[in-house]
């Protein structure tokens, strides 16, 4: 009689831990993460995924992430990251979702042809991209699908040139520069976005030293 107790008790203890996982697992509607379709794929060719990509495409996923925009108005967006933060990246979606957090807009960069001042100028939100960091031949951490760029047309790419001017993108994020005003899609330590990023694990270009990113999430 001992022994059955025995065997229902892990029986049931199995059936409760699975039935954990699969609630752990659910997904707000509108929220997933799988391999990149083909019909993605297609698009990404010539573009975030050019000739001589060195990533894999097995090492990234396609998310699909609801947001809503400035207006209150429900959006479907999609990214493409690296598979090894995949999962963090939609929970911090979902978050920001739950609490009505503005994103204009989430859109492939291949809808701006990886364009990335195409895409900053309006306001897109994004991930990966096969492409340097600005004025180098250092491949970005966007080319390997580690980094979210974030409401970028409000949190511009700053950097202070040897002769003192300023470099500035998207060039029209000049007004957003000044980081004490108060304007929509701001990003500073107080933003929710900021503290999800952080809480995940991830570094903000707005804590950098010799340029100030501050759309710029990155693991």
């Amino acid at each position: 009689m001992k022994q059955y107790d025995m065997k229902t008790f892990w029986m049931c203890l199995v059936l409760l831990l699975s039935m954990s996982t699969t609630v752990m697992a659910q997904r707000l509607e509108g929220f997933s993460v799988s391999e990149i379709p083909d019909s993605v794929f297609v698009r990404m060719q010539g573009k975030t995924f050019p000739e001589g990509c060195r990533m894999q495409r097995s090492d990234l996923r396609y998310l699909r992430l609801m947001h809503y925009d400035g207006t209150g108005r429900v959006c479907q967006g999609e990214m493409v990251c690296n598979k090894s933060i995949a999962q963090d990246v939609v929970e911090i979606f979902e978050e920001l979702f739950r609490q009505h957090y503005p994103i204009e807009r989430i859109r492939l960069m291949d809808d701006y042809d990886a364009v990335d001042e195409q895409a900053m100028r309006d306001n897109n939100s994004s991930c990966f991209c096969y492409r340097t960091v600005t004025g180098t031949q250092v491949l970005s951490k966007h080319a390997q699908g580690l980094a979210v760029d974030l409401n970028t047309l409000y949190n511009p790419y700053v950097k202070r040139q040897k002769d003192g001017t300023l470099h500035i993108e998207p060039a029209t994020g000049r007004p957003y520069i000044d980081r004490k005003r108060s304007f929509p899609y701001k990003i500073d330590e107080q933003d929710l976005a900021y503290k999800l990023f952080r809480q995940h694990g991830f570094q903000w270009g707005g804590h950098w030293k010799s340029v100030k990113d501050y759309q710029h999430f990155e693991k």
